[in-house]
């Protein structure tokens, strides 16, 4: 056997704010089967708790395919005083890789009187889509026509949206729920769903690549909207891709999908993202298709991520960056922010860490000077150690990012009307949130039928 590893953060409700002192009970049966042990854990003033170590199958199981299942699992259970009890089963493990479990729990003064115990109490997580038995992607033709300008604004350039609604099953399926998920958020649990964090990194960049890609077509060209639906994806893999609700992410996958996030692939000539259909590689094969196993093999051979799209979707396509994130303040400088600098993205950044630091404390203070001093990347470090960033001290895209992100949760000016979220969407559609929905509740919209 092999060790991974653990790190729980609980928070409260859908609110960024950390659970301290909150009780963990992380069990695992041992390999053999005949015992099952438990770890205890309490969190600290971000909601984390220590890392731990647990067993994992040795990690030959996840660079080749095969009947074995290549990560062990663990189950999660959360209690904190005025909190009601959370559990979250098959948590999966990976060898010498970190797990990062978010839990998120719901105070008691929001449980009706009477009311039992619901599914939003209990998270069973699916096994791992390469491993699993998961419907195989329909095909697709890539270029999809673009929305009548009379639904809405067309845009001249894809955006990146703050927020992706996915639809939990089929597209036709109405008795699953929708639920909305920051981009970047969803894009992470996605690329942990679909392939093995123990691949190289250059592999994991290409698959960010397609994953992000496939995802913003789906909203550049409006392809749900265009069919009435009130979504922008599903999690269905014979539709789009895996998605699986309140599932752990791994910190290596996080960590560069928050430096890639905006980056997707276009094909030479036009204007939307390319649907970046892609297949096992195994199990299916399909010529132009991006192949999952393909590109670790790839990446084995020494081939860089662009070389490992090129294989699959030929030479005219180009990797873009897109120029807008929508919700996020203010746009990254160009540049990044160390000691040294000053000016008014300095400013910002100290602003914002303050604002951080109020639900966040173990992140320092700063005074608003505009100069990035050894303070001020002192509190960069931390902000990048909480939340599983490369840490430099340095405000590089990822990290600029990231704060902006947080700032906006903490803040919560991200809680826009309908029309005011469809108005910073420039037109992209977003349906309204709604339900029983009160920053503690995750943001799900339940159908009523």
């Amino acid at each position: 056997m092999a060790i991974g590893s653990l790190q729980v953060r609980v928070l409260r409700g859908n609110v960024e704010a950390p659970v301290d002192n909150a009780k963990i009970v992380v069990s695992q049966h041992t390999s053999e089967g005949t015992r099952q042990t438990e770890q205890q854990l309490i969190t600290d003033s971000s909601g984390l708790s220590g890392i731990v170590e647990l067993d994992a199958p040795e990690k030959e199981f996840s660079q080749t395919p095969s009947n074995t299942r290549p990560y062990s699992t663990c189950d999660i259970r959360v209690s904190a005083e005025g909190y009601e009890d959370f559990e979250i089963k098959g948590t999966q493990i990976l060898p010498d890789t970190l797990s990062l479990q978010d839990v998120r729990l719901r105070s008691t003064n929001q449980r009706r009187q009477n009311e039992e115990q619901t599914d939003e109490d209990i998270i069973v997580i699916p096994e791992a889509v390469l491993f699993g038995d998961y419907p195989v992607k329909i095909p697709e033709d890539p270029v999809k026509p673009l929305p009548s300008p009379t639904g809405g604004v067309v845009l001249q350039k894809p955006v990146v949206p703050q927020y992706i609604v996915v639809h939990l099953g089929a597209p036709n399926d109405t008795s699953v729920p929708n639920v909305t998920v920051n981009f970047a958020d969803y894009i992470k649990n996605v690329c942990s769903s679909e392939i093995y964090a123990t691949w190289p990194e250059t592999a994991i960049r290409a698959n960010i690549y397609c994953i992000t890609s496939f995802a913003l077509n789906r909203i550049y060209t409006e392809w749900y909207r265009n069919q009435g639906k009130n979504f922008q994806v599903t999690n269905h893999t014979a539709y789009d891709q895996a998605f699986f609700y309140g599932r752990n992410i791994y910190a290596n996958i996080s960590r560069l999908v928050d430096e890639l996030f905006t980056t997707y692939v276009q094909r030479q000539g036009q204007k939307q993202p390319l649907l970046t259909q892609y297949v096992d590689g195994v199990r299916v094969v399909r010529d132009g298709w991006f192949s999952q196993w393909g590109s670790k093999y790839l990446a084995d051979s020494g081939k860089f991520p662009y070389e490992i799209l090129t294989h699959y979707y030929g030479t005219d396509i180009n990797l873009v960056r897109a120029e807008k994130v929508v919700g996020i303040p203010q746009s990254f400088p160009g540049y990044a922010l160390r000691i040294g600098s000053s000016g008014q993205p300095v400013r910002t950044v100290q602003t914002f860490l303050n604002r951080i630091a109020v639900n966040f404390p173990a992140i320092p203070k700063l005074a608003v000077t505009g100069v990035y001093d050894a303070k001020t990347a002192t509190s960069v470090k931390k902000f990048q150690e909480v939340f599983k960033l490369s840490q430099s001290g340095i405000v590089d895209y990822a990290t600029w990012f990231a704060i902006s992100r947080l700032y906006v949760a903490v803040t919560k000016i991200a809680e826009l009307r309908e029309e005011d979220l469809r108005a910073s969407l420039n037109g992209l559609f977003v349906p309204p949130i709604v339900g029983d929905y009160d920053g503690y509740l995750p943001v799900i919209d339940y159908p009523t039928n």
